[in-house]
């Protein structure tokens, strides 16, 4: 059945009142802004909220800006419009390669980045992005705000740290001198979900390494985290011989699944490959 089940429609015109209504219909209410996620997943009856929440009028949640030593991206912005974004290029250029690879026009132009992390799909491209930065969510409720590391924002497949009647407002990058950051993804064709995908960010003094953030996507790293890679890398020189190796330590603490993308095996040899070749591209956005 292509249809979705029958549901209650209500468009928010603020932060408040979008918080009003979700309180008002409770864990049965959802939140909808692109859509591209949600929608099928309601046509097929995989999702059946008893009511949809329209966040598309809220304009305070569609800015990138800089404020105190952080970029910061509403939620509600598209994906078309971070990958337009020349200052956010610049301070993270991560940002731009993944937006690059995320699906084709159609869903760039409409779908948001508060969106694609909310929906937590395992092969989500933003996801390991945000987490390889150490971005901050934050999550607005009825009790008020509070700032989530991106790091612990994924629980699960499919599932956030964002609870009942909460609503993510904005994401929140540390910008920090001395940093380099990068984005490899390899699918089956354009636009397609990632077989594997690797982001890599590098904060360097001198050629040590002060800071290593790695976040995979698709080959079940846990909240998308290299983490045994990362520390590996922390406190040593930035060399190719060390990205390879970085890279192998990444593969063998992931948990790829054989799918239809390909065997678990495959993947493992893309996860090396790709986050030596993420590192390798960081550390040159960097140095240059």
């Amino acid at each position: 059945m292509q249809v979705p089940a029958q549901f209650e429609y209500e468009r928010a015109t603020s932060v408040g009142h979008a918080l009003e209504l979700l309180a008002k219909y409770g864990p049965e209410g959802r939140v909808i802004a692109g859509g591209h996620s949600l929608i099928p997943m309601m046509k097929l009856r995989l999702a059946r909220p008893e009511a949809l929440v329209d966040i598309n009028e809220l304009g305070e949640l569609s800015r990138i800006e800089v404020v105190g030593g952080e970029l910061r991206i509403g939620a509600l912005v598209r994906h078309a419009e971070l990958l337009g974004s020349a200052e956010a290029g610049r301070l993270f250029p991560i940002l731009h390669d993944a937006e690059r690879v995320v699906a084709d026009p159609i869903v760039r132009n409409r779908g948001t980045v508060g969106g694609s992390l909310c929906q937590a799909d395992p092969s989500e491209d933003l996801a390991a992005a945000f987490t390889a930065v150490r971005a901050d969510a934050v999550v607005e409720g009825g009790t008020g705000t509070r700032v989530v590391p991106v790091r612990e924002f994924f629980t699960g497949p499919y599932e956030t740290a964002v609870g009942p009647g909460e609503l993510l407002v904005q994401l929140r990058l540390p910008i920090r001198d001395g940093t380099g950051s990068a984005y490899a993804k390899v699918g089956r064709r354009a636009g397609d979900w990632a077989i594997a995908a690797a982001g890599a960010s590098l904060r360097l003094d001198g050629d040590v390494i002060v800071e290593a953030g790695l976040g995979l996507t698709a080959v079940g790293a846990p909240h998308f985290v290299a983490a045994e890679a990362e520390d590996f890398l922390r406190d040593g020189p930035a060399t190719p011989e060390r990205f390879t190796e970085a890279g192998t330590i990444a593969a063998a603490h992931c948990s790829p699944a054989a799918d239809q993308r390909g065997p678990a095996d495959y993947k493992r040899h893309l996860v090396a490959q790709l986050t030596a070749r993420a590192l390798h591209q960081a550390h040159a956005r960097r140095a240059g």
